[in-house]
């Protein structure tokens, strides 16, 4: 019976023992809770910590959107001039160019717009008369015939230069015609 006291008095022992290490480690390293070294609460996250965040992720996001938006308008402003320069977006008298699509020209009476080879114009409102100085003036693409130079044209029909230096004089001024292809003018 006493080697039963004996192991129990030393199991007894060896607890108290390790009770007590474990309450010196744990007041030793009983930072957890102090003010150097706090809890982290529910309380504390969404009153302080989440409403910092997004403060900083609004500064950020605006500051992004503001670089964004002036690059995109620059970009848009280049593309609009690009676009410009290569289908014509003049309204009104212009010199020359090359039109892709169909710009509205707009002559003075006398003016002359000289139309390169293939360009294409439609009398729209005015009067104008084909300038050419042989045969064949302008050809009429809508009924399929040849104006000789010196004869006008018929609003709403469209006529093609098949030979350089062919064109339209305004016979009247504000005289509108929609024009594509190669042309000046004078």
């Amino acid at each position: 019976m006493k080697k039963r006291n004996n192991a129990f008095a030393r199991l007894v022992g060896l607890l108290l023992v390790s009770a007590t290490v474990l309450t010196l480690t744990v007041a030793a390293t009983g930072g957890a809770g102090t003010s150097s070294d706090p809890l982290v609460t529910l309380s504390y996250l969404n009153e302080k910590f989440l409403p910092q965040i997004l403060s900083e992720v609004d500064k950020k996001t605006a500051s992004r959107e503001q670089t964004l938006s002036s690059k995109l308008t620059e970009q848009v402003k280049s593309e609009t001039q690009a676009f410009e320069q290569k289908y014509g977006a003049s309204s009104g008298n212009t010199s020359g160019g090359t039109a892709m699509s169909f710009t509205v020209i707009t002559l003075n009476q006398g003016q002359i717009l000289y139309m390169g080879v293939g360009c294409e114009a439609m009398l729209r409102t005015g009067s104008g008369v084909c300038v050419a100085a042989s045969t064949p003036g302008l050809i009429d693409e809508t009924s399929g015939a040849a104006l000789a130079g010196g004869l006008g044209l018929q609003q709403n029909h469209l006529y093609m230069a098949t030979v350089d230096s062919r064109g339209v004089q305004a016979s009247a001024n504000s005289t509108k015609l929609l024009v594509r292809g190669n042309y000046s003018v004078q």
